[in-house]
């Protein structure tokens, strides 16, 4: 079972509802330490006070705040920890929005919030379920770490999610990459949209999704471990230049048919390069007018 990291209780209104935070991820990625070339011995990285010129301990350290270089305000722990906030022992729920009015950039960590004992059991669940039911997710506030938090309740399964969340001037403003104005035909949406539906999913539950650079750095170790050569990379792909995007969103979605498996015969709809001529009918030849003097006005 994860630890809890934070424990307090979510404030509705005039509800309150003691929880645990636990963490709803797992890291699986390869640790690695750092050692000294000559003799492999473990290099660390210690605490000096650069006054002294000495390692110090833990509990001879506290936090500050510097003013300036010759002033600095010292904060200790039980100061950030009693903070004159509501927030500081509650999740305070402030709103409820729609999930798709939450601009993902920023949404951050997820943590699963457990209910604290049996008395929490009956507000945790009408908590849950009137989320659910009203298809919204609670937007609250906490501190936490040294600073307030924003964050968003949702429902997963049975259980409440608390997603970190970005206060709004913590997001850049995207204009300063956009893109130069160029034109994009209905002919080229229409290819890249076939392009989408050959690639879409019901779920990612699926081997494809997995962490393959995890994959590689587990071969290289193994190799080592039993004394020899890993197996020689794959030369990368160099991207290739697009010239003809029609042609190449075509390759694209045959390419995406033949890695999903598809058996029977690959269909992409080929995209008009203009409008469809139509068969004319013959007219009778007209016979050619006399020569005149004058030039007939150039067509606008």
């Amino acid at each position: 079972m994860p630890r809890t990291i934070w424990s307090g209780a979510i404030s509705f209104g005039l509800v309150t509802v003691p929880i645990h935070v636990q963490s709803a991820t797992e890291d699986h990625s390869i640790k690695f330490h750092q050692y000294h070339l000559t003799d492999m011995g473990r290099v660390r990285y210690k605490k000096v006070c650069e006054l002294e010129d000495r390692e110090v301990s833990q509990g001879e350290i506290s936090k500050g705040y510097e003013v300036s270089r010759d002033h600095v305000i010292p904060i200790s722990d039980a100061e950030l920890e009693n903070l004159p906030l509501p927030t500081a022992k509650a999740i305070e729920i402030d709103a409820f929005v729609a999930l798709a009015s939450v601009d993902p950039v920023r949404l951050g960590e997820g943590y699963y919030l457990a209910p604290d004992g049996q008395v929490a059991a009956k507000p945790y669940k009408l908590l849950r379920q009137a989320l659910a039911r009203s298809s919204r997710v609670a937007v609250a506030k906490w501190a936490w770490h040294g600073r307030e938090r924003l964050g968003i309740l949702r429902v997963k399964d049975d259980v409440l999610v608390l997603h970190l969340m970005r206060w709004p001037d913590e997001v850049r403003d995207p204009a300063e990459i956009a893109p130069p104005a160029v034109a994009v035909s209905e002919q080229e949406i229409e290819g890249a949209l076939a392009l989408v539906e050959t690639m879409t999913r019901e779920d990612l539950d699926d081997p494809a999704f997995r962490d393959t650079y995890t994959e590689a750095l587990e071969q290289i170790i193994e190799a080592k471990r039993e004394h020899r050569e890993p197996a020689p990379a794959p030369e990368p792909e160099e991207p290739a230049q697009v010239l003809d995007l029609m042609a190449a969103l075509n390759a694209s979605v045959q390419k995406a048919k033949e890695a999903r498996g598809d058996q029977g015969e690959a269909e992409v709809h080929e995209m008009p390069t203009g409008k469809k001529k139509t068969a004319a009918k013959k007219q009778p030849a007209k016979k050619t007018a006399k020569k005149t003097t004058g030039r007939r006005p150039r067509s606008a």
